[in-house]
């Protein structure tokens, strides 16, 4: 059984196959759509209602293949060498096949700690499906007592991780015949002022901190530019430019105060050169919709305790990537991301999962229905 769900397509033939498997387990789903109704999140419980529970967390969209350079079929999985080949694999259709094939044993063993199932749509794009997700779930059961979100993590477990906005600056000047460059104003030259600026505290953060040793690298906030666009023609004083940009943030550090310096920044010193031909020139920048909000869970926070548990591990990590975890905190349900695979396979041709990983994964949830069947946490 293959679907493709690369976050450009619907993820609904998945969704409706999951809820179908989990009909026959006689269990019922919970759905929540897009605007467009073409892509939708499932929510289900197994076990009681009436009690604080455990959710399995995991997005089902994926990156796209195009022009990436596969040596197999990115849509089927391959087994080869003690991996399992296919987009997807580490990130992250493994871990929620895993769960889903734990969903007999969960039934059977009669669980006293009811587990949620959360699978959501686009997160690859913005984390747009958990949001809505999320608020459904708080209508139906009461306040989840844990969150384990399935990213890969090599079946580590992270209690941190970095968030993220991304953002567009737009500029508007006055085109002219570059002939007169003096009656025109230069867009791209005040998107330039701009970007030269936003580098500048990019660097800062790197020279100055402030800096988490805990932290994968680079243990420090990032602000880089990603898109640039405008102009017509070469003998054209450009009247449009703009450029995309993202921050990524430690937990401690507030983008939307970064942000906010670069914004003065353009009305203090990009946007004058622009009116000072023409006050219909514009400077604007606007947050995209999505983006990652940082996890901090605490060492000592119960859910950590619970995956270390079930890992067998000693320690935590803090990684550079983002994930939905966050808006499970925000939500106030402790919240660790732990997953198999690796990172470094994500988003990359030929993406795979490790055979041992899986197992170790079936490990992970064997210890926990034991757990849950003895009420424990």
């Amino acid at each position: 059984m293959s679907f493709d769900t690369t976050s450009n397509r619907s993820n609904l033939p998945l969704i409706e196959f999951v809820r179908e498997y989990l009909a026959e387990l006689g269990v019922e789903s919970h759905l929540t759509y897009d605007d467009a109704g073409e892509k939708a999140n499932l929510f289900a419980t197994i076990g009681p209602l009436d009690r604080p529970g455990v959710i399995l967390s995991g997005h089902t969209d994926i990156v796209p293949v195009a022009s990436q350079k596969w040596t197999v079929d990115p849509y089927t999985v391959t087994q080869r060498d003690g991996r399992l080949y296919g987009r997807g694999t580490a990130d992250m259709k493994a871990y929620i096949a895993v769960t889903l094939a734990f969903a007999k044993v969960f039934r059977d063993r009669g669980i006293q700690i009811p587990i949620h199932y959360a699978l959501s749509y686009d997160e690859e794009v913005g984390a747009l499906g958990a949001p809505r997700l999320i608020e459904d779930m708080l209508e139906r059961v009461p306040l989840p007592a844990a969150c384990i979100v399935g990213e890969p993590s090599y079946m580590n477990v992270v209690k941190a991780h970095k968030g993220k906005i991304v953002c567009r600056a737009e500029f508007t000047g006055v085109e002219a015949h570059s002939g007169v460059a003096h009656i025109g104003a230069n867009a791209i030259e005040a998107a330039g002022k701009t970007i030269a600026h936003i580098s500048e505290v990019g660097r800062r953060y790197r020279d100055e901190g402030p800096h988490d040793a805990a932290f994968e690298d680079p243990k420090y906030t990032t602000v880089q530019i990603c898109l640039v666009d405008g102009g017509t023609a070469v003998n054209i004083v450009p009247n449009f430019a703009s450029f995309d940009f993202d921050i990524r943030h430690l937990p401690s550090q507030d983008p939307y105060e970064i942000l906010g310096e670069i914004r003065e920044f353009i009305e203090r010193s990009a946007l004058p050169e622009l009116r000072r031909v023409s006050d219909k020139t514009e400077a604007t920048v606007i947050v995209h919709p999505g983006g990652a909000i940082a996890l901090d869970t605490a060492e000592d926070d119960p859910v950590i305790r619970l995956a270390k548990a079930l890992t067998g591990a000693s320690e935590t990590r803090k990684v550079v990537f983002g994930t939905e975890a966050g808006y499970f905190q925000r939500a106030g349900i402790s919240t660790v991301v732990c997953g198999p695979g690796h990172i470094d396979q994500a988003h990359k041709p030929d993406e795979f999962v490790e055979i041992e990983q899986i197992a170790l994964c079936e490990q992970f949830f064997h210890k926990l229905a034991d757990r849950l069947s003895a009420g424990q946490l």
